[in-house]
């Protein structure tokens, strides 16, 4: 269990944010922006600053893990997870399904079915570049990421930079599912709000009504974008205060 945190504000509710594999610093903050309280933004390792990770480590029982430790150490009530974040935190569910008050999953990548062509072929593209140190490979798959017209400043070069470091984490993540069982799911009586996009083959908007569906008090939010977090980053951010704030 290596990952850090950091917190942001003070005062309750106490917010423990997750980011998705790859997301740069500024990336993993953006879920936090506008959250009353405290929020308690996780660094996984081989992201930003962080050492690089344990060559065991990228598994959602392991991920999972760390969120639960560093939700108890900061004393979070509250959990917001993207994509890989969002997978650990429901690996945590199926374990203490009481843990958190109020939670968002954000584009979920997988529950307990192994991911579709796209998905896993859009993970190998992005492998493949990494372990032969293809940078401008890389990055043309991760600008295609970004919809047309949408200006992004640097993030595709941060975000190439990031991915560089997780080799393991593009070979390893894909083969696997945060449970292997919905069900586990039903004792969770929190309210969960899911978020999920359109058109998007690491985030299958399926993948994001079975997680709702999975959920005794789930909410369904589609977003009409295949990069809710670039194109929809307003709307997103009301939907997380609004839930957040009941």
């Amino acid at each position: 269990m290596v990952a850090a945190w950091q917190a942001h504000g003070r005062g309750t509710p106490v917010t423990l944010v997750a980011p998705g594999l790859g997301a740069t610093p500024g990336e993993a903050r953006i879920p936090a922006s506008g959250l009353p309280g405290t929020r308690v933004v996780v660094t996984f390792p081989s992201h930003g600053d962080a050492p690089d990770a344990p060559a065991d480590y990228w598994t959602y029982p392991t991920i999972a893990a760390d969120i639960e430790r560093i939700a108890d150490e900061a004393l979070a009530t509250r959990a917001v997870g993207v994509s890989m974040g969002a997978g650990g935190i429901t690996t945590l569910l199926t374990r203490r399904p009481d843990r958190f008050e109020r939670v968002v999953l954000m584009l979920p990548a997988a529950l307990d079915k192994p991911r579709a062509t796209p998905a896993m072929w859009a993970f190998e593209q992005l492998a493949e570049a990494v372990e032969a140190g293809d940078v401008d490979g890389l990055h043309k798959l991760v600008a295609a990421e970004v919809p047309a017209g949408i200006a992004v400043g640097e993030h595709v070069s941060t975000r190439v930079t990031a991915l560089l470091r997780l080799g393991d984490a593009l070979r390893l993540l894909p083969e696997q599912v945060p449970t292997p069982d919905a069900s586990l799911l039903a004792k969770v009586t929190a309210p969960v709000l899911v978020v999920g996009a359109v058109g998007d083959p690491l985030h299958p908007e399926q993948v994001a009504r079975d997680v709702a569906a999975a959920l005794p008090n789930g909410r369904l939010e589609i977003i009409d974008s295949p990069a809710p977090l670039i194109t929809h980053r307003r709307e997103v951010r009301s939907l997380l205060v609004d839930f957040l704030a009941g």
